[in-house]
Order: C-alpha cells, then structure tokens, then sequence
C-alpha cells in the first residue's frame, strides 16, 4: 500500500508527534496497526437511509420512488439540489473529457510494457468505415472505443473519475455514453438519474465488501463497476426498482472470482481492454434484466457477500500484488 508520514517539528527542529497511514484503496485509509482511520464528515441523517439491497428496495416500495430519487432526497440533506445537479454534471463533464482526450491521443503508453494506445485508431476507423450504419454490433464498437479511451488516459496518468476506482474507471463513462449517444429521448436529466442510481449501488459494495483490488481482485473494481452500470443503465431505459437491483446482480454475478494480475503492477494489461469488456456486460445485464420482471434467485445482497467471501479467500498473488497469473506468464520487455 502507499504510505504517508505526517511528523509536526517545535521550533527548535524536534519532533513532537508522528503519524502514519496507509492507503489501502477503494478510498480506504488504515493506520500501521491496520485498523481504519479518519471517516465521513458528521451530516444530518438522511431522510431513506439505507445499507443493503434489500433495504434500498424496502425505501423504494414504502415511499414510490425510484432509486436515483431516493439519492436525490438523501444528498439534499447536505446541500441545494441545485448544488447536487451541478456537481452530478460536474463528473459527467470529467468523465466526457476524459472519452475525448483518449479518442484523440496517440502514441505508446509510459511504464516499459510499450502498449501502444488503440482508441485513437478506432475512432478514426468508425468514423469512416461504412459499414458502420449496416454492420449490427457497430455499436458494440463504440462502447468498447469509449472504455478504452478512458482507460489509456488512466493509464496515461490523465484525468478520469474513480468509478469506482481508477483501474475500472472506463466502464461506467462508457455505458452513459452509449445511453446519451445511441438511446432515443437521452437527455440530461437521465445522465443525472444514471449517476445517483451508480452511486446508490456502489454504497452498498463500499458498505458491505469492498471495491478494492488489493483486497478481492478485480471482481471488487470492474466487477463492482460493471454492476453500478448496469443497474444505473437499467434505471435510465425504465426499469423498476426491482429490474435495477437484478441488473447490478446480475453484472456481478458474472464477474466473480475475477483476479487482479496486471502485467508489471502497471493498469494497463489486461485492465484497459477489462473495462471494455465490463462495459459491454453491463449493457447485457441490463437488457437481460429488463426482459424480466424483477423476481431472480440470487440477490444483490448474496452476490455482494459471495464476492467478499469470494476475494478473502482468493490468493494475495491475485490480488494487485503482480506476483500470480498473467504478471508472472506474459514476458514484460
């Protein structure tokens, strides 16, 4: 994990305290003993609290409201809906520049592997090729193109959202785009129901496993990804409460057990096309979920504890440690 030392000197040059933490990922942050530090800013309680699937479908059935209104409702209680919009729009905005930047930036990836960037390319190849208004699955292209954008900019070290984390941020920006740009009627106000609704399930992830690598492998980043999208994808094309919480089921069920073991510690192999391929799945589980009607086996809430009983008892090697899998297979120079 990284490490940060925190050391206040007296006048005179000695030291008088001396602190230590560790980030962990997924947001968490641990002192040398391991356990938690600092926490969440004291806010008013929220007016549909909720910490499980479950829980959020019980808010959603009591009140009517559909789940991206029942984020709305509880981040009002720390600012102006006003506020929540335009900061909702905000990451939409970084997440869009971030397609954008990666659509046109060529050239080989830093870090040694010489991966050389592919969105580019593509962009330009859909963009001329004609069989793009007759080929079915062009579309299929796109969304790829939109996840690998946002990716080789990560790996870039360019600007991206943490969606849920930076090693699976291509997914969720890469399913809202193919909502905004190949969905009839996509406007605005679906980007922002999209949002709330990601967020909404990734509470449940944060809350009750984890969404980070070093601790369950992958199924913890693209795989919790995946299921933020397609839940939120399903909320935006008319899905109820309960076809949402069978979509993100759904788009995790299919990622379990998936380790983390990139080439060189680097996020680039296999993380930049794992995004693309996550983003596809979670239009799948999306459509799979709305030809429902929302009865499934498995619940969010299992699949949630199956994925963090899954990663604590997968192998440290597969989980970002690079010492397992396709970090020791694939020759790195």
């Amino acid at each position: 994990p990284n490490g940060m030392r925190f050391t206040a000197f007296a006048p005179g040059g000695a030291p008088l305290v001396e602190k230590i933490y560790y980030s962990v990922g997924g947001g968490f942050v641990v002192g040398p003993d391991g356990a938690p530090v600092g926490g969440d800013v004291a806010r008013p309680a929220p007016p549909h609290p909720f910490s499980t699937g479950a829980g959020l479908l019980g808010v959603c059935d009591t009140t009517g409201l559909s789940i991206s209104t029942v984020m709305l409702e509880n981040e009002r209680v720390a600012r102006s809906e006003a506020e929540v919009k335009a900061g909702v729009h905000r990451v939409w905005q970084a997440m869009e520049g971030s397609i954008r930047r990666g659509c046109d930036r060529e050239g080989i990836l830093p870090g040694g592997l010489k991966v050389r960037r592919r969105a580019a390319g593509l962009h330009r190849k859909l963009r001329t090729d004609p069989r793009g208004t007759t080929d079915p699955l062009v579309i299929m292209d796109w969304v790829n193109l939109f996840a690998l954008a946002v990716n080789e900019e990560n790996a870039a070290g360019g600007r991206v959202v943490t969606a849920p984390t930076n090693g699976a941020a291509g997914v969720i920006p890469a399913v809202l785009m193919y909502y905004r740009r190949f969905t009839p009627n996509a406007d605005d106000e679906g980007t922002l129901r999209f949002l709330l609704t990601a967020a909404a399930i990734g509470i449940l992830y944060k809350e009750n496993a984890s969404i980070s690598g070093a601790e369950v492998g992958c199924q913890g980043e693209v795989g919790v990804a995946c299921s933020m999208a397609a839940g939120a994808l399903a909320e935006v094309l008319g899905g109820t409460p309960a076809q949402v919480e069978n979509a993100a089921e759904i788009g995790m069920e299919h990622n379990l057990g998936l380790t983390c073991d990139p080439i060189g510690g680097l996020v680039q192999v296999p993380c930049i096309e794992r995004n693309a391929m996550g983003a596809v799945k979670a239009i799948n589980a999306a459509r799979l979920a709305l030809q429902g009607d929302g009865s499934h086996k498995v619940s969010l809430d299992k699949v949630i504890k199956t994925m963090r009983d899954t990663g604590r008892d997968m192998s440290s090697k597969y989980k970002e440690t690079a010492r397992g899998g396709l970090a020791v297979n694939i020759i790195e120079c």
